[in-house]
């Protein structure tokens, strides 16, 4: 079993996590960025309740690839883990700790988004309350999954800048990488407190704000997807690890 520990094969181990930090990119995309983009319409829960009944099915797939994302970040979560701990476990487990307490925030964020269909398309709502007011309810749900949502990115940018700090000590992987990922860590930092305390500020800067995001994290996916780990200079911060 020695043969298939991180150790042995951490180009495996790398481009894993590569490969899980992509799906993790897709399917996030997929959900937050076109279908909710889509089908929800700022300001007008009619309309929104309208767009989610006429594409239902296309609302359960995206809230159902929503849900996957935190659950494929775990297994990213451990592997990133692994491939930085050599650099410093203390920082390398801080960084496990925010990490996991913003995938615990967003797992029940999404509790919101799978009551979206169920309050518009139930009867037993429908006949309780009149359509303004389950179309309110819808609207709530949504309001509380995307505030949810922003709590959960809080502490997903401090792990970024933590990873990124790093990645730019490691030496088996480019320090522009860990630049990329501290200045996305600053972004989601920046547009969440926007967003949750400073509304006019955060729509002002929105969406180009997260640039840096889109940057950052889909280099840091495609090198470890791709290239992997420095594997000289992997073994000698490993053998340095362990002998501390």
């Amino acid at each position: 079993m020695k043969s298939w520990t991180i150790e042995a094969r951490p180009q495996l181990y790398a481009r894993l996590a590569g490969l899980t930090y992509l799906f993790v990119i897709l399917f996030g995309g997929y959900s937050e960025g076109v279908v909710m983009s889509a089908l929800i319409v700022p300001g007008d829960a009619a309309a929104t309740a309208r767009n989610i009944l006429g594409a239902e099915s296309v609302w359960r797939l995206s809230v159902g690839g929503n849900l996957l994302v935190p659950i494929l970040a775990v297994l990213q979560l451990w592997i990133e883990y692994l491939l930085l701990k050599p650099v410093s476990r203390n920082l390398a487990l801080l960084f496990v700790l925010f990490n996991g307490v913003s995938l615990a925030i967003e797992t029940v964020s999404k509790l919101f988004l799978l009551m979206v269909a169920p309050v518009l398309s139930d009867p037993g709502y429908a006949a309780v309350f009149a359509p303004d007011q389950v179309y309110a309810l819808a609207d709530l749900m949504l309001t509380a999954h995307d505030i949810a949502f922003h709590i959960a990115l809080l502490f997903f940018g401090i792990a970024c800048i933590l990873s990124g700090s790093l990645i730019f000590r490691s030496g088996y992987l480019p320090k522009f990488l860990g630049v990329l990922m501290g200045l996305a860590g600053v972004s989601y930092l920046t547009a969440t407190f926007g967003a949750l305390f400073a509304p006019a500020f955060g729509q002002a800067i929105s969406p180009w704000i997260l640039l840096p995001v889109l940057v950052g994290e889909s280099a840091l996916c495609l090198w470890l997807l791709i290239m992997g780990v420095n594997l000289p200079r992997w073994r000698a911060r490993l053998e340095t690890s362990e002998r501390v």
